[in-house]
């Protein structure tokens, strides 16, 4: 099925300044967003604490519940919705770690109820995670993106060449950081959910700009007396049609889990939908520039040696 004809011409590399100074835009705004807050917003699987997911059967203000932790002598770190309003479910976050998370839970329940009324809540879920185990996390979680990235780099210096490579790893970076920023921005805290879907992220950015890398390679012996950016823009047209249909059906999946796959899954999901489309957008406007930069570097040094050895 092709939605689109290969033989179309549209040319995406005339845009490429455009592009990127968009993204560049989108990663100024991103990293200023994380120096402004101190950093990614860590949930309690990186950086310890006591979670609380609680029901109310009818509305009440985040303000009160906030207020009813506090008389137990207890910060809460966080008090937030879960799901929509109208669910009147709040998730508590307690930066300290709750040693006796079921006498603490036991005291809990019995506050809430002294202060909102016995049948008027229900406790869906409590979780305790220890400084030293959301540390030792934190570092494995950055470690598994890290040689994520360093291993696709390696696998597509092996299968196609350098240049493709280092395309791939910018692309990556972009992929990530805008992400990251948008995670920021809506100040969602990064937990393994999240985790698991920036490296299906990378999995997915990856795999698009090899279909394209192919096609440029595939192309290359055949259009040798065309430029490099002529080669790469009609590459990019001719898997234009696959790009779409891959990236279409991947979306309606990740909306529908955003939309009707409950509070559980909404940062999951959140984080996927964003990372698809810069993942999408970055195969075009920024593993291909970064060829044709490359391709502009090395005929420039190698003219430079031959003109010295004359």
């Amino acid at each position: 099925m092709e939605l689109i004809r290969p033989t179309i011409n549209i040319n995406f590399i005339d845009r490429t300044r455009s592009a990127l100074i968009f993204s560049g835009v989108l990663i100024l705004v991103s990293i200023v967003s994380l120096v402004l807050k101190g950093g990614p917003r860590y949930g309690i699987d990186f950086k310890g604490g006591t979670l609380f997911q609680v029901k109310f059967n009818r509305q009440v203000a985040i303000s009160d519940v906030r207020k009813a932790v506090k008389e137990m002598g207890i910060e809460a770190g966080l008090v937030q919705n879960f799901g929509s309003e109208n669910d009147y479910e709040y998730l508590i976050n307690i930066e300290a770690a709750i040693e006796d998370l079921e006498q603490f839970s036991d005291r809990f329940r019995e506050h809430f109820a002294a202060t909102f009324g016995k049948d008027s809540f229900d406790i869906r879920r409590t979780e305790a995670v220890g400084p030293k185990v959301g540390k030792d996390l934190r570092e494995k979680a950055l470690l598994a993106v890290a040689l994520s990235c360093v291993g696709m780099l390696i696998y597509i210096w092996y299968r196609f060449e350098l240049r493709f490579g280092l395309g791939a790893i910018c692309g990556l970076v972009h992929d990530v950081l805008i992400t990251l920023g948008a995670l920021s921005l809506t100040n969602t805290p990064i937990d393994l959910p999240v985790v698991a879907a920036l490296l299906t992220i990378v999995g997915y950015s990856v795999n698009d700009t090899i279909i394209v890398c192919d096609r440029i390679r595939e192309n290359m012996p055949k259009m040798t007396k065309k430029p490099l950016r002529n080669v790469i823009n009609i590459s990019i047209n001719q898997t234009l049609s696959r790009t779409i249909l891959t990236v279409t059906t991947v979306l309606m999946a990740t909306l529908a889990l955003f939309l009707f796959g409950g509070g559980v899954i909404h940062d999951f999901a959140f984080t996927m939908l964003v990372g698809i489309i810069a993942g999408t957008y970055s195969s075009i406007f920024i593993a291909c520039p970064v060829v044709i930069y490359w391709e502009k570097l090395f005929v420039k040094e190698k003219k430079g040696l031959a003109k010295r050895a004359l």
